[in-house]
């Protein structure tokens, strides 16, 4: 079942005997399980009816003890399993799993990492439980995902502005929506939208000195700007890595080459080719084309490649020479 569903049948109170919660992006697991933990009893029924365990502290039998119990004063009791990949007799549950209690919600938060579904266990949940897989989104879909979470909470957000929130952040989305909260929390009452200077303010990112200003200052050969904004990153390390800069410029110029060879492309066409959102960001690629056609988007992306690896140690001694130099050294070859 999909996120949606489950959290549409949770609120329509329709519950299953067993849940298999599992993947690598824990967001959607803690949500689920939340909303089992805190939703399904009422305050007075937790008492005698919520129990959480955690993988690496139980076994089997603890579980299967609870779980074959009768609610108290409750048409149901909740269990849950936190931590479930650490549990080493998970497998052993197989039992209680062909013949659950109908009157128990066991809930498996197996976090990180996928359960194998072809395991005697992984076939037995397909068939008796109710399983979600909780996957991460690819780095294209996060902006989307941060518009529809603000929308939710009634705040619209530019394209722009949502890709530079996911550029920085990152796809971990429980780091994202702890941003976003405190971001909406600090707003002003009656705001609308959020803006670039809410997202300085409040999350730390630099309007003016960030990657999409620096690929677009590149983009363009704009060598004054170019310089403003590496100057920027030299002297704020921890905000700007050199290995984040590197991959994401090594995405821009991609990109580039790509469009290239897909520009005869109707644009809807082209936008889905280049993984890209709307017509906004179509522009800076069609610029920055003309600046570097074919074979020298190629030479970048090799150059690119090159000081990855320096960046990370591989043929360049640090003795001496910092990494804002080395990033400056890279924009400098870009440019010239």
């Amino acid at each position: 079942m999909t996120y949606d569903q489950i959290l549409q049948e949770l609120k329509n109170k329709k519950y299953h005997p067993v849940y298999l919660l599992h993947g690598p992006e824990s967001y959607f697991i803690d949500q689920i399980a939340d909303h089992l933990e805190h939703q399904v009893l009422s305050e007075s029924e937790k008492a005698f009816n919520l129990t959480i365990f955690y993988g690496k502290d139980t076994d089997q039998m603890a579980v299967t003890d609870v779980a074959r119990r009768y609610p108290m004063m409750s048409p149901y009791q909740v269990i849950l399993i936190k931590e479930a990949q650490d549990m080493k007799s998970l497998d052993k549950l197989e039992a209680y799993i062909n013949n659950p209690v109908a009157t128990s919600i066991l809930v498996i938060c197996h976090k990180h990492k996928n359960l194998s579904m072809v395991s005697k266990l992984g076939k037995l949940l397909q068939k008796k439980a109710c399983v979600f897989e909780s996957k991460k989104l690819y780095d294209n879909q996060v902006p989307d995902w941060i518009r529809q979470y603000l929308q939710s909470k009634k705040l619209k957000i530019a394209d722009k502005v949502a890709a530079l929130i996911a550029e920085y952040l990152g796809t971990e989305l429980s780091k994202i929506t702890n941003e976003l909260d405190k971001l909406c929390l600090n707003l002003p009452p009656g705001t609308e939208a959020v803006t670039e200077a809410h997202v300085e303010a409040n999350i730390g990112i630099s309007k003016e000195f960030n990657i999409f200003e620096l690929q677009s200052a590149l983009g363009e050969k704009n060598v004054l700007k170019a310089n403003r904004i590496i100057q920027y990153f030299a002297s704020n390390p921890k905000k700007n890595p050199p290995q984040v800069v590197i991959a994401s410029l090594y995405g821009f110029f991609s990109k580039i080459y790509q469009y290239h060879a897909v520009k005869n492309l109707p644009e809807k066409e082209l936008l889905s080719t280049l993984q890209l959102r709307s017509a906004y960001f179509l522009k800076d690629y069609t610029a920055a084309a003309r600046h570097f056609p074919p074979t020298k988007a190629e030479s970048v992306i090799a150059l690119l490649k090159e000081y990855d690896l320096k960046s990370k140690g591989v043929g360049f001694n640090h003795t001496g020479k910092e990494e804002g130099d080395l990033m400056k050294e890279l924009v400098w070859k870009i440019l010239h």
